[in-house]
């Protein structure tokens, strides 16, 4: 059954840095999704560690080295933290995105549209994939990762127009 979900997105270092965070969220914006939550920040370590591998598993499953290649990477500037809301988001968004890997992402996907570098590179050069934006990969991993980013009072319930078509 449809419902209505949240998902968290980041707008990773290099989204901010290339001034692509406009016309990214505007592709989130135009298929209906609800910003209910936004800020900028500069995460420490412990809560990067706590976000990839406590919840996303990243040295789990790709190894410590990954893990570190993507400290790196975050740290090379604030993220911009967000909150959507809307039909079936986290699919939604997941779908707008496109995968992980740049080199993989259809042409018309954010990943697709705006990078193109693949883990074979990264691996080779030790560095991070500069893939412009997390987004939650199942709704499990929202319910944990919203919290983790978001206080309650920092989430905000509102109306907009378009739901009275969706509700």
């Amino acid at each position: 059954m449809s419902s209505i979900e949240r998902t968290l997105i980041l707008f990773k270092p290099d989204a901010i840095q290339r001034g692509h965070v406009g016309e990214i969220l505007t592709r989130f914006e135009r298929v209906g999704l609800k910003i209910v939550g936004t800020k900028m920040l500069a995460p420490d370590r412990d809560h990067y560690h706590k976000h990839y591998e406590e919840i996303g598993q990243v040295i789990t499953r790709r190894g410590e080295a990954t893990f570190n290649n993507v400290m790196d990477m975050m740290n090379e500037g604030p993220v911009i933290a967000m909150v959507l809301e809307g039909v079936e988001a986290v699919e939604i968004v997941r779908k707008l995105v496109g995968t992980t890997e740049p080199k993989a992402s259809a042409p018309g996907t954010i990943r697709g549209d705006f990078s193109h570098m693949s883990y074979g590179y990264g691996d080779q050069e030790q560095k991070g994939i500069p893939n412009l934006i997390h987004a939650s990969g199942d709704l499990s991993d929202a319910k944990q990762e919203i919290p983790h980013w978001f206080g309650e009072d920092e989430l905000y319930d509102y109306g907009v127009l378009h739901e009275k078509f969706t509700r």
